[in-house]
């Protein structure tokens, strides 16, 4: 008798177990692909032409320098937008950890290394997804590498999501240091 409860308990215990494990995935919400993301963003594009940036130790240091934020990938996802063989800006692709999961977002970058937009591609996390209003995105534009951009002082943090908001701003932040190490 003992053996049978033992192996009820498993059989009905295991598949709660996992389905419980990969709940959270189901609260993603893909809100742009980054084709549509590189549309929206430059819209007079013609081509958007892979320049993915390797990192050297140099920018590593110098992009932590520059944003205060650890660096934690080798490179960055990045496409010039061209019009008839003209730099129309920079399009990136990164991605932050929200409170548990990843946030993926874009920022499209005026040549001169301005911020033209920001759009959240992805959206894992269960609460929080205010960040995806464009009213919280827009105050982005126009900020620079030399901009402070920090959340609460120049960007409105958002109550019930102020793990992504500030994740997101640190992103942005970091995105702008690559500009001015990397990309100038």
């Amino acid at each position: 008798m003992p053996r049978s409860t033992t192996t009820d308990w498993v059989r009905w215990t295991v598949p709660t177990a996992i389905v419980m494990s990969i709940a959270p995935a189901a609260y993603a919400t893909r809100y742009l692909t980054v084709e549509e993301a590189q549309r929206l963003a430059f819209p007079a594009a013609t081509r958007f032409v892979e320049a993915h940036v390797i990192f050297r130790a140099s920018d590593v240091a110098a992009i932590e320098r520059l944003s205060e934020q650890k660096v934690r990938t080798r490179g960055q996802q990045v496409w010039r937008a061209q019009a008839d063989g003209r730099l129309l800006g920079f399009f990136i692709i990164d991605y932050v950890i929200g409170k548990h999961l990843l946030i993926d977002y874009s920022v499209a970058l005026e040549p001169d290394g301005r911020v033209k937009g920001v759009e959240v591609l992805e959206y894992r996390e269960s609460y929080g997804t205010e960040i995806t209003s464009h009213s919280w995105l827009r105050q982005f534009v126009g900020k620079t590498g030399r901009d402070q951009i920090t959340i609460d002082k120049d960007i409105r943090n958002i109550s019930g999501a102020t793990l992504s908001s500030q994740h997101v701003t640190e992103g942005v932040k970091r995105i702008l240091a690559v500009y001015e190490t990397c990309l100038r």
